[in-house]
């Protein structure tokens, strides 16, 4: 078979499409590469709808968490305590037999013990947390002059919030948001681990590269090509988190506007 036929029968396959049965014998360098490659199909859903979906959750923790009402702050500030004080990993666990329970009590559940539904849950909920710290400490170095201008000028409440201080809060918390955009899309790879099972047996990156270990007992191949995968899939999100900061910064000066530094970025 030739390499243009196998990316033409397996490189849709992680949703379906194209040929189901995996290959048995003779892989080839051709065949783990474009599997792979389809696997990393679900990791990108996972990272993209978590990080979405999560940006808009994060944003009310880190107002309600800025609140003075306690009936606000307090459950912010225990729904942040307890995602960043567990391990992903436990959550996709915990998760995992919450919703199997759940579904034995409320059968309209059953997707959410899926991994497409039920892990995804979990991401966005764990990148709500991370995020809405980042953007509650942003809000919190909003500067008072800007406040207090817009206060001067009659603009208060809501119109106060949305054309100063949300503005204001992305700006200053977009590099530490890039940096959780980039873990949250490695952590997609947890996914394989835990006990949500793949949809009709079409897994993630991690579990072709699984595959292939397993059938040629040698890790040192797809365990390579999966890393190059997340290191290209790292350089788009940069990129494209790069283009947004420097859209939150058009207003600012050249020299501060500039482009993020890129090992700074990739680099802990």
């Amino acid at each position: 078979m030739s390499c243009a036929a196998t990316i033409a029968d397996y490189a849709l396959r992680a949703v379906g499409i194209g040929e189901r049965l995996l290959p048995r014998s003779d892989f080839t360098l051709c065949q783990q590469f474009t599997l792979i490659g389809s696997g990393l199909i679900w990791n990108v859903y996972f990272g993209i709808v978590a990080l979405l979906t999560g940006f808009a959750l994060a944003t009310l923790v880190a107002i309600g968490k800025a609140s003075d009402r306690r009936l606000a702050r307090k459950p912010a500030e225990w729904f942040v305590f307890v995602f960043r004080g567990s391990p992903l990993f436990i959550q996709f666990f915990f998760a995992y037999f919450a919703f199997l329970a759940l579904k034995q009590v409320a059968p309209w559940t059953e997707a959410l013990s899926s991994a497409w539904a039920g892990a995804l849950v979990v991401l966005f909920l764990n990148t709500a947390a991370y995020s809405g710290e980042i953007f509650y400490g942003a809000l919190r170095s909003v500067p008072k002059g800007d406040q207090e201008a817009a206060e001067a000028y009659g603009i208060t409440g809501w119109t106060k919030f949305r054309r100063i201080d949300w503005p204001t809060m992305l700006r200053l918390a977009w590099p530490a948001y890039t940096n959780e955009a980039i873990f949250l899309f490695h952590a997609t790879t947890l996914v394989f681990f835990t006990g949500f099972p793949a949809r009709q047996q079409q897994g993630d990156a991690l579990y072709y590269a699984n595959y292939f270990a397993d059938k040629t007992f040698n890790p040192f191949v797809p365990y390579p090509i999966l890393a190059g995968y997340f290191i290209l899939l790292t350089l788009a999100i940069i990129g494209a988190m790069g283009l947004i900061g420097r859209r939150l910064n058009r207003h600012l000066p050249g020299d501060v506007a500039r482009r993020p530094r890129f090992l700074g970025q990739v680099m802990r």
